[in-house]
């Protein structure tokens, strides 16, 4: 058998793969253009890749092809009518992240809920350096513990963020966009709720049509000033020239943001114009990816590569 990885380094340089090879040959490679798929894929039986498309005009020659694995959940790069036409299974990853983003959402709240970047510039240029007083009290913030944070999607990452939220004495209350009934233990409530009372207010939803630009405008307006907004979820479900609009106009306090409309950043991106650069954090789409997360999600692969060979 031959696996062949399309775009190894969407897992990062510092993964074992001989899990892989007590399957057979592993080829790899860094990255994948839409051209050279034909001739990566033209005798492999298992594929493995992130974002490369898998259609016909990529794998009409992968005539040993009979599985394709996405190391991540959302899957809309695989052409699944073509794939079933075919026969060649594929299947995808789900959970394996689910502490890692948990973890980035508090670490990017924090940074923005205590001004960290303010601070930290005021020692680095110097300025703690024989001050009047040990304290320095330019830039306030207030306790975790009494806030209301709000959740948009109460998947699995929504729910452990709404529980780690509540161990520090936050109120969560949550909506879902799409309607889904209400979950047990959990605060439902409608969307102009959400924004109004949110202190802060965390996406972990995916993209569909009940979330795409839901953050606008509009929706920046109902917010508190002095509420943080953190997208974890999908880059699209904000509008992010209204984003830029709200930091630049403090209609809302701060944004952190793991995930863009476009990714990489484009360079004509509305929220490079953001004035102050203390109301906005932008982290590369890691959320995703301690250490841990990868290494779990490579052994799912492996599972489920093991599990195909055994039953097929």
């Amino acid at each position: 058998m031959k696996i062949v990885f399309l775009d190894a380094k969407t897992l990062g340089d510092d993964i074992d793969y001989s899990q892989f090879e007590q399957f057979g040959t592993v080829v790899r490679y860094p990255f994948t253009a839409p051209e050279e798929v034909p001739e990566r894929a033209a005798d492999a039986d298992v594929l493995v890749l992130n974002k490369v498309l898998v259609n016909e005009s990529t794998i009409a020659g992968a005539r040993n092809l009979k599985l394709v694995c996405v190391t991540a959940t959302g899957t809309n790069n695989l052409d699944k009518d073509y794939l079933e036409q075919r026969k060649i299974q594929w299947r995808n990853v789900a959970g394996y992240s689910t502490e890692s983003v948990a973890q980035h959402t508090f670490a990017m709240l924090f940074y923005l809920l205590e001004h960290l970047r303010y601070y930290d510039d005021y020692t680095r240029e110097g300025r703690y350096i024989n001050d009047r007083i040990f304290t320095h009290f330019a830039r306030t913030f207030h306790e975790l513990k009494g806030m209301t944070w709000g959740i948009l999607g109460l998947g699995a990452i929504g729910r452990r963020v709404a529980d780690i939220a509540s161990m520090f004495g936050a109120r969560v209350i949550y909506c879902s966009a799409s309607g889904a009934p209400a979950q047990d233990g959990y605060c439902q409530t409608d969307f102009d709720t959400l924004l109004r009372e949110s202190d802060i207010l965390s996406i972990h939803a995916p993209l569909s049509s009940h979330t795409e630009g839901i953050m606008n405008a509009d929706a920046f307006r109902k917010m508190k000033p002095e509420a943080i907004l953190l997208n974890l979820g999908r880059g699209p479900i904000i509008r992010e020239a209204d984003l830029a609009e709200a930091l630049n106009t403090g209609e809302i306090q701060a944004a952190g943001l793991d995930v863009l409309d476009k990714e990489p950043m484009a360079d004509d991106s509305p929220l490079l114009g953001v004035k102050d650069p203390d109301r906005l954090l932008i982290t590369p789409h890691i959320a995703w990816a301690a250490v841990e997360s990868r290494q779990r999600l490579m052994k799912i692969i492996a599972g489920q590569i093991e599990d195909f060979l055994h039953n097929s």
